[in-house]
């Protein structure tokens, strides 16, 4: 069978769907560290804010902002110290 690879499938799933900014980055970091070292995070949100935000919070935490569908964003928690996240 060929075609796109499957979506990895995240650990934590988020909804925040219909909550303005801040509060989409504020359910995010409230529950990223349900996630284990390296799982991925979905945040589902419709606010048009969360676009730019969930990537610089990202990156402001030293997470790793894994990319984005319709109202969707993800978020990698870092691995180990050395750890090669392009790697999974």
């Amino acid at each position: 069978m060929t075609g796109a690879p499957a979506e990895p499938r995240p650990e934590v799933v988020v909804d925040a769907r219909g909550r303005l900014c801040p509060l989409p980055v504020i359910d995010l970091a409230r529950r990223i560290g349900e996630a284990p070292v390296g799982g991925l995070v979905a945040l589902l949100a419709d606010d048009p804010a969360a676009r730019y935000d969930v990537p610089a919070w990202c990156e402001m935490r030293g997470h790793g902002f894994a990319g984005e569908t319709v109202n969707r964003r993800l978020a990698r928690l870092p691995g180990p110290p050395g750890a090669d996240p392009a790697a999974d």
